[in-house]
């Protein structure tokens, strides 16, 4: 599958793309084919190559198309100054490729209708303008406007290699996850791992309990598969691990909808114990707020102890911060005012915490401050240079 907006040259002729894309700027930089085959690593001017970014920027933009019409100049600043080495983007919002009831091409973008070329051209520009045009992307889509992730690598750097599948075997790792929720790329000292994880939901069906529950499984066996380098698990996971990651755990722990109480199976298939105050537990492991509940917090804290996995924020930031320790905001009108998630994470191997420069997120207050118009805030991750490590 093609990762970029035109097809490799059977020759293989760079300069024959950079003519073409220089007559039609609505396409990214020259593309490469997906994950392997990448361009040599571009050199320095005095040199140099680097080979490993050390500053990263996660995001859940709501529908990057959108943020970048409405909000295009504050996102703008907001990359100019952090000056990320590497952008990763959720809830892209962007149909694949393809026509309806057809194959989709999942990392390219939808253009077979006027509407669909408008919004790409659209998106084009403003991604082919300072600061986003430093940065060379490769996309994960949806079938429609949902989903999707992004990741905006910095032209100095060239991973080894690029997939969009949690499973890894050659024949799958091009393959990409359903609703393009997964892009990884792999580095000289590390992979990358950028995911949208699937809401919890707040029912026991295919779509909801099952789906996360099979989700944090494969997730789980990803981390460990991929255990002979370190890796950098960042994006919008969609669980807040402690009490301290919510800004009112009464009211995320009794949320419910319409009176619906789920039945608990993941529980109750472990353990057949009749005492009373286990029953009440047993009911309520799957209740609460879609992110935080008991089961999804539990197994979360499985996939950290068993991949030795580091949360970079909560590693630096231990005590509660009422007014920017927070990712996810609620509709600032309604029951959900004031009401904060922290469900953003860069999570890294244990091996690399002595490296950990800075672990930030930049939104802040109910009002939502630096949220650059999505329902998340970035969040970024700094780390030292290998030789710098204590």
């Amino acid at each position: 599958m093609k990762r970029y907006f035109q097809p490799v040259e059977k020759d293989g002729s760079f300069k024959k793309q950079k003519d073409q894309l220089t007559a039609n700027p609505s396409h990214s930089s020259p593309p490469t084919s997906n994950g392997t085959g990448l361009p040599p690593q571009t050199e320095e001017a005095d040199g140099s190559v680097k080979k490993d970014p050390l500053k990263f920027m996660s995001w859940n933009a709501n529908s990057l198309l959108l943020r970048l019409k409405k909000n295009r100049t504050e996102i703008a600043d907001f990359v100019q100054r952090l000056d990320p080495d590497v952008i990763v983007i959720q809830e892209v919002r962007i149909p694949a490729a393809g026509g309806k009831g057809g194959s989709k091409n999942q990392g390219e973008l939808k253009d077979d209708t006027s509407s669909a070329r408008e919004e790409k051209q659209t998106l084009m520009r403003a991604i082919s303008c300072p600061p986003l045009s430093n940065y060379r992307v490769w996309w994960s889509l949806g079938d429609s406007k949902y989903a999707g992730t992004a990741l905006f690598v910095k032209h100095q750097f060239r991973p080894l290699k690029v997939s969009f599948s949690l499973d890894q075997t050659r024949s799958s790792a091009l393959k990409h996850e359903v609703d393009g929720r997964v892009i990884v790329a792999e580095f000289e000292g590390f992979r990358l791992l950028n995911s949208y994880v699937p809401n919890n939901g707040w029912k026991d069906d295919a779509t909801s309990f099952q789906r996360r529950r099979k989700w944090d499984q494969r997730m789980l066996d990803f981390v460990l598969g991929v255990s002979d380098k370190p890796l950098i698990w960042c994006g919008d996971l969609n669980v807040s691990h402690q009490d301290i990651d919510v800004s009112h755990p009464e009211f995320f722990s009794n949320a419910k909808i319409a009176g619906y109480m789920p039945p608990n199976k993941e529980i109750l298939s472990m353990f057949v114990i009749q005492m009373t105050y286990l029953l009440w537990l047993w009911y309520f492991v799957d209740c609460g707020q879609p992110g935080f509940t008991i089961a999804e917090r539990r197994r979360f804290s499985t996939i950290l102890l068993q991949g030795k996995l580091l949360d970079t924020y909560r590693w630096l930031h231990k005590e509660p911060e009422q007014d920017c320790g927070y990712t996810w905001s609620g509709n600032p009108v309604g029951k959900y005012r004031g009401k904060r998630m922290r469900i953003d994470y860069f999570l890294v191997s244990e091996t690399l915490k002595d490296r950990i420069v800075a672990s930030n997120i930049h939104g802040h207050g109910i009002e939502m401050e630096g949220f650059l118009g999505s329902d998340h805030c970035p969040i970024s991750l700094e780390l030292s240079p290998m030789q710098d490590a204590s």
